[in-house]
C-alpha cells in the first residue's frame, strides 16, 4: 500500500520533466468549521511548522490552497511569487497576511480568490489541503451584510467535489448539535462517506465534563467517527512553543485523561494523519485503473499524429529530402483519389467535391447552361421570320429558303461558345479547390506548400487556355459545314409534314411521358396554412409534376400538368436560407387549387439549378421580358399564313439540327476538358512536379518548418513520451494492494425515540443494538412511556472496534511517548 504514493510522485515527475501539464485527481482536504475552532492549528500540525496567521476573530479571510509535496528539501513557494523559494516560514506567514490584505483590505474583509501555497518537505505526504474562512454570523469591520451567505458559498464551492475530504472541525467546549461544520458536511455528503469529525479544544472543557460520548460516536454518529486533537493555546503560540513539543503534550494529555486513555490510539494529530494517508491511498488505488485507460486512449490518439514525425530530425538534410518526397507522393495519391473517387476515411460527407463535383458540372450544370439558351421560343421564331423575309427581298417567296436555315443555325451554334467556356472555368475552379485541399498536409512546410500550389495552378491555367481554344475550334468546326445528310437530321420533307401538323408556337416537343427527375422539395404555400411549408417527394415527367408524402410514392397528394407553365425566381424570405422558385401560368390562371403560383424551394443553390435544368428538359421555361413582341408576331402570323408555314418548317429543321449539334457538344466538351486539363494535370503532378520543385529554389529553405508546426510537433512528441513513461510506471504497480473499506452507514433512527430519555445510549457503529421486546413494542406502537433506564453501574460499554474487553488499549510498538511528528505514518 505504501508503494502507491511514490508511484504518483513518479507520475508527476514524469510529466513535469517532459514539460507536460497533467493533473492527477488527488483528493483535496477542506478544513471546515466556525471561527476560532482551531482549523489553522490542525493544518500546521500536518506540516510541522508555524506558517499561518493566528489570532482571535476572523483571521483566514481568503481560501488558502496548501499543496504539500514530499521532497528532500524543505521550502515554500507561492503561485503569485513564481520562482521565489521561502525557507523561513515566518516569511510565509507575513506573505499570506500581506497577500490577504492586498485583495481584501486590512479591516476584516473577505474574498473568494484563493492563495496558492506549495510546501516542499520530507515530512509531508502529497496532499492538497484547503484552509477556509471560519463560519461567522455577524459582520464586523468592512465585511458585507451577507457575510454568512458569502462564506457558506465559498466553502460549498470546494466541499461539493467528490474527491474532497471534509474535516468538520468543532471545538469541544461548544454544543455538538450546533456545529455549523457538521451541518454543511451533511448537505454535500449525506451518506457520510467523506466526512471526518475533528474535535478540538478538549483541554479547555470545564472540570467534570468530557467529550467521551462524542468521540465514541454515540452523540451524533458519523460514518467515519470523530478524532480528538489538542492544539497549542494562544499563549503557547505567542510563546513560540515548538510543534514537536505540542504533539508530545497532546499524546500525554490523552494517555493521562481518565475519559480518553482507553481510546488514545485513535486520538491525536498522528492518527488523523494516518486516516488521511489511508484515504489518499484508497483514492489513488481507485483512480489508477481509470488513469491507465485514459492514458492508453490518449496514446492511441497521439500515435496516429506522431506517425508522420517518427523519422523527422530537423537538423538532417536527408530526412528533409525524404519528407519532401513523401509529401509529393502523398499529394499525387490524394489528388488522384479525389478525382477518381475512393472509399477511404477522408471522404467528404458534407458536400460534393473533387471528381463528383466535376461530374455534376459535366452532366447537370453544363446541359442546364445549354438548355437555357434555347428557351426563348418566340424570339427564335421572330428571327426566322425576319430572315425569310429578308432573303426573299422584294419578291414573294414560293419556297422555303435554305439560307434562312443556315443563318439561324449558325447563330444558334455560335451561342454554344459561352456555356462551353463557362464549363471550363467551373472545372478549373474546382481543380484549384482540390489542389488546395490536397496540399493541406504540407502545412508543416509553408514554403513548400506555397511553391507546390503555385506550380500546379500556373500549369492548370496554361492548360485552361489551350482547352478553351480547342473548344472554340470545335464550335468553329460545326459552323464551317452544315451536315444536312446527318442520319439523325429530319430533312426538308419531314420538316414540312411536321409543320402542317404542328400546333401553336411554344408547344413543347413530345418526349413521351418519361420520368425526368425525382427528389425532395419544399412547398411553401400549403392549403389553408398560407405561409406554411412542408417537404414532399416530387416526381417530374415530361408531361406533369406529382408530389407524394414519401419516397415509396404510395400516397399521391397531387398531379399538376405542365402545359403552359413557366418558371420564375422568388426572393428569399426574411431569415430564410432556402433558395426558392415558382411555377405559374402566364395567362393568370390558377396553378394549384386557389393559388396563382406553386412556390418551391431547396436547401442549396446547386439543387435549385439542377431542378430548373430538369424543368427545362420537360419544356417548362423561365419567364422572359420579350412578351411585348406578341402583338407584332401575332399580326405577322395572322397576315401571312404561308410565311407562318415557312417559319414552322425552318423552326423544325433548326430544332432537329441543333439537337444533333447540342448532343455532340454535350459529349465532346467534357471529353476535351478531361483530356486537356484534368488528365494532363494528373500526369504533370505524377511526373514533372518534383522536377519543377527542385528547379524552383533551394530545398533547405523550402523545407523550413513553420514555428507553429515545430512547436506543435515538440509538444506532441513530449506528450507521447510522457504517456508512454506514465504507462510504464503504472505497469509496475501491483494493484493487489490492501485498502480499508468505507465504514458501514451509521444507524441513527434511534435518535428520535431517545429524545425522551437523553441517558439512553445509542448503538455502537460496530454492530446493531439488541432491543428488548418491551422496547420494541414501545418503538413500534409509538407510545410515550419510555423504557426504564438501565442501571448506571454494571452495564457493559458498547462494543468498540479494536478494543478488547474494557481495558485501555495496548500501546503500539515502537511509539514512545512524546515522539515528535516524524515522516507520515502508515497504519500498522
Amino acid at each position: 500500500m505504501e508503494q502507491l504514493i511514490p508511484i504518483v510522485n513518479k507520475l508527476q515527475d514524469a510529466f513535469t520533466q517532459l514539460g507536460v501539464h497533467m493533473t492527477l485527481d488527488l483528493p483535496q482536504i477542506a478544513v471546515v468549521g466556525g471561527q476560532s475552532a482551531g482549523k489553522s492549528s490542525v493544518l500546521e500540525n500536518f506540516v510541522g511548522r508555524d506558517f499561518l496567521p493566528r489570532g482571535s476573530g476572523i483571521v483566514t479571510r481568503r481560501p488558502l490552497i496548501l499543496q504539500l509535496i514530499n521532497s528532500a528539501t524543505e521550502h515554500a513557494e507561492f503561485l503569485h511569487l513564481k520562482g521565489k523559494k521561502l525557507v523561513d516560514f515566518n516569511e510565509v506567514r507575513l506573505e499570506i497576511e500581506a497577500e490577504t490584505d492586498r485583495v481584501t483590505g486590512s479591516n476584516k474583509g473577505i474574498s473568494n480568490i484563493p492563495i496558492n501555497l506549495r510546501v516542499y518537505s520530507p515530512n509531508v505526504l502529497n496532499l492538497t489541503l484547503i484552509d477556509l474562512p471560519g463560519l461567522t454570523k455577524v459582520p464586523i469591520g468592512d465585511q458585507p451584510l451577507d457575510i454568512e451567505q458569502q462564506i457558506k458559498g465559498m466553502i460549498m464551492q470546494f466541499i461539493k467535489r467528490e474527491s474532497c475530504l471534509i474535516l468538520a472541525v468543532t471545538p469541544a467546549n461548544t454544543d455538538l448539535a450546533n456545529s455549523d461544520a457538521l451541518k454543511l458536511a451533511k448537505e454535500v455528503d449525506p451518506q457520510g462517506i467523506r466526512t471526518i469529525g475533528v474535535i478540538t479544544k478538549l483541554d479547555l472543557m470545564d472540570d467534570g465534563t468530557d467529550a467521551r460520548d462524542t468521540l465514541e460516536n454515540k452523540l451524533l454518529p458519523l460514518r467515519r467517527g470523530y478524532i480528538g486533537v489538542v492544539n497549542r493555546s494562544q499563549r503557547d503560540i505567542e510563546g513560540r512553543k515548538d510543534i514537536a513539543a505540542a504533539l508530545a503534550a497532546e499524546r500525554k494529555f490523552f494517555l493521562s485523561h481518565p475519559s480518553y486513555r482507553h481510546m488514545a490510539d485513535r486520538l491525536g494529530t498522528p492518527y488523523l494523519q494516518r486516516v488521511l494517508n489511508q484515504q489518499l491511498t484508497n483514492h489513488i488505488r481507485d483512480t489508477l485503473p481509470g488513469l491507465r485507460d485514459k492514458l492508453q486512449k490518449q496514446l492511441l490518439t497521439l500515435e496516429k499524429d506522431v506517425e508522420q514525425f517518427k523519422y523527422f530530425r530537423p537538423d538532417d538534410p536527408s530526412i528533409k529530402t525524404k519528407a519532401m518526397l513523401q509529401m509529393i507522393q502523398q499529394l499525387q495519391s490524394d489528388f488522384e483519389r479525389t478525382i477518381e473517387g475512393s472509399g477511404s476515411a477522408q471522404i467528404n460527407t458534407m458536400e460534393l467535391s473533387g471528381g463528383a463535383k466535376i461530374n455534376r458540372l459535366f452532366h447537370e450544370r453544363f446541359p442546364f447552361e445549354i438548355v437555357k439558351m434555347e428557351i426563348d421560343e418566340k424570339e427564335l421564331r421572330r428571327e426566322i421570320a425576319f430572315a425569310i423575309r429578308n432573303i426573299h427581298g422584294i419578291r414573294v417567296g414560293l419556297f422555303t429558303p435554305d439560307m434562312a436555315f443556315e443563318a439561324i443555325v449558325k447563330k444558334q451554334i455560335n451561342r454554344l461558345k459561352e456555356p462551353s467556356i463557362k464549363c471550363v472555368d467551373l472545372v478549373v475552379q474546382e481543380l484549384s479547390n482540390v489542389v488546395r485541399i490536397c496540399t493541406e498536409r504540407m502545412n508543416r512546410y509553408p514554403r513548400l506548400r506555397e511553391e507546390t500550389e503555385r506550380i500546379i495552378t500556373s500549369y492548370v491555367r496554361q492548360r485552361d487556355q489551350l482547352c478553351k481554344e480547342q473548344l472554340l475550334l470545335l464550335v468553329d468546326c460545326e459552323l464551317a459545314y452544315m451536315n444536312t445528310n446527318h442520319e439523325d437530321f429530319i430533312g426538308f420533307a419531314n420538316a414540312q409534314n411536321q409543320s402542317e401538323n404542328a400546333v401553336k408556337a411554344g408547344q413543347r416537343h413530345p418526349l413521351g411521358n418519361q420520368v425526368i427527375r425525382k427528389g425532395y422539395m419544399c412547398i411553401h404555400n400549403l392549403g389553408i396554412m398560407k405561409g406554411g411549408s412542408r417537404d414532399y417527394w416530387f416526381v417530374l415527367t415530361s408531361e406533369s409534376i406529382s408530389w407524394f408524402k414519401d419516397e415509396e410514392e404510395r400516397d399521391k397528394k397531387y398531379m399538376l400538368p405542365l402545359d403552359g407553365l413557366k418558371l420564375r425566381d422568388i426572393e428569399q424570405g426574411f431569415m430564410s436560407r432556402r433558395h426558392m422558385f415558382a411555377l405559374f401560368n402566364p395567362d393568370g390562371r390558377n396553378v394549384y387549387k386557389d393559388f396563382k403560383q406553386l412556390e418551391l424551394s431547396c436547401e442549396t443553390l446547386d439543387e435549385v439549378d439542377s431542378w430548373k435544368a430538369s424543368f427545362l428538359r420537360a419544356g417548362v421555361y423561365p419567364e422572359k421580358q420579350t412578351d411585348q413582341v406578341n402583338g407584332e408576331e401575332s399580326s405577322q402570323s395572322s397576315m401571312d399564313p404561308q410565311l407562318e408555314r415557312q417559319v414552322e418548317t425552318i423552326r423544325n429543321l433548326v430544332d432537329s439540327y441543333m439537337r444533333i449539334v447540342t448532343k455532340t457538344t454535350r459529349d465532346l466538351v467534357p471529353k476535351t476538358i478531361m483530356l486537356l486539363i484534368i488528365n494532363n494535370a494528373k500526369d504533370f503532378i505524377n511526373s514533372e512536379l518534383l522536377a519543377h520543385l527542385y528547379a524552383s529554389g533551394d530545398q533547405a529553405t523550402m523545407m523550413e518548418e513553420s514555428p507553429e508546426e515545430a512547436q506543435k510537433r515538440e509538444e506532441m512528441l513530449r506528450m507521447y513520451h510522457a504517456c508512454k513513461e506514465a504507462l510504464r510506471i503504472i505497469g509496475d504497480v501491483s494493484m493487489a494492494t490492501v485498502s480499508t473499506p468505507v465504514p458501514p452507514p451509521v444507524k441513527n433512527d434511534w435518535l428520535a425515540s431517545s429524545l425522551d430519555n437523553p441517558r439512553l445510549s445509542p448503538p455502537s457503529p460496530g454492530g446493531p443494538r439488541k432491543a428488548t421486546p418491551a422496547m420494541s413494542s414501545v418503538a413500534s406502537t409509538g407510545g410515550s412511556r419510555a423504557p426504564p433506564p438501565p442501571p448506571s453501574s454494571g452495564r457493559p460499554a458498547p462494543a468498540i472496534p479494536n478494543r478488547p474487553g474494557g481495558g485501555a488499549p495496548p500501546m503500539p510498538p515502537g511509539r514512545p511517548q512524546g515522539q515528535a511528528l516524524p515522516a507520515p505514518l502508515i497504519p500498522t
